[in-house]
């Protein structure tokens, strides 16, 4: 005789699962939950990346400024995401909004951390060239800088696109009514546990196909720079 344990182990069988998945696309209307959380997390991203960007090119640039702020950054850097959720909810509260911050701010350092080894690595003969030319800061930032650290800056956001689906979950198990990390808490207080298995794997899916296409852009623009070189 079965067990309440035991029954519940069973509906983990791929059957139930792709059973599940056919019902969380076409009864449960999927596609919104994987709309909603998409968008969650390139908003998340375009902040992280508008704030991340300008420090790491700062830092990059600032030999002091890097100084004063080493400390600090890795400080915050090894603060999991997940730990500003109080927080979070306290400024923002429920909705959309602390789902941004959490994923901007576990998203900005790999875009910081790029950017700036991105703008240190840049050839300073090219600097001295602008330098020689009468180039203003601004002028040899928009003309040298820029296009010689566009690769390490997609770099950047090609990582934070990785962590930033992975605190997106979590984050969308609290306070918000729909997307996948909702649709895993709500499969999961009603006892279907194929269905909790069927989103883990289309998480598992978009997060690859994402990676993926970050990663063929990267390797487009590399091919590109190195044409133009």
């Amino acid at each position: 005789m079965l067990t309440n344990d035991d029954h519940l182990l069973t509906r983990f069988g791929p059957v139930d699962t792709v059973e599940a998945l056919h019902t969380f696309f076409f009864a449960y209307d999927g596609v919104s939950q994987v709309v909603a959380s998409t968008q969650r997390l390139l908003v998340g991203l375009l902040i992280a990346s508008l704030v991340g960007a300008p420090i790491g090119i700062a830092i990059g640039v600032s030999r002091p400024l890097e100084s004063a702020s080493s400390v600090l950054m890795q400080f915050l850097r090894m603060i999991s995401p997940l730990s500003w959720t109080p927080i979070a909810l306290i400024l923002f509260g429920i909705g959309d909004t602390p789902v941004y911050f959490l994923v901007a701010i576990g998203s900005v350092w790999p875009i910081v951390i790029n950017t700036a080894a991105g703008v240190k690595s840049v050839d300073p003969r090219w600097k001295l060239l602008a330098k020689s030319l009468g180039a203003t800061p601004m002028e040899t930032l928009i003309s040298i800088i820029l296009p010689a650290i566009q690769t390490h800056v997609l770099t950047g956001i090609r990582v934070a696109l990785g962590i930033g689906w992975v605190v997106l979950v979590p984050a969308e198990m609290l306070g918000v009514d729909n997307g996948l990390g909702y649709s895993i808490l709500d499969a999961r207080d009603r006892l279907e546990y194929g269905e909790v298995t069927a989103v883990i794997l289309v998480i598992g899916f978009i997060g690859f196909v994402m990676d993926l296409a970050s990663r063929n852009l990267l390797s487009k623009v590399n091919n590109e720079s190195l044409s133009a070189a």
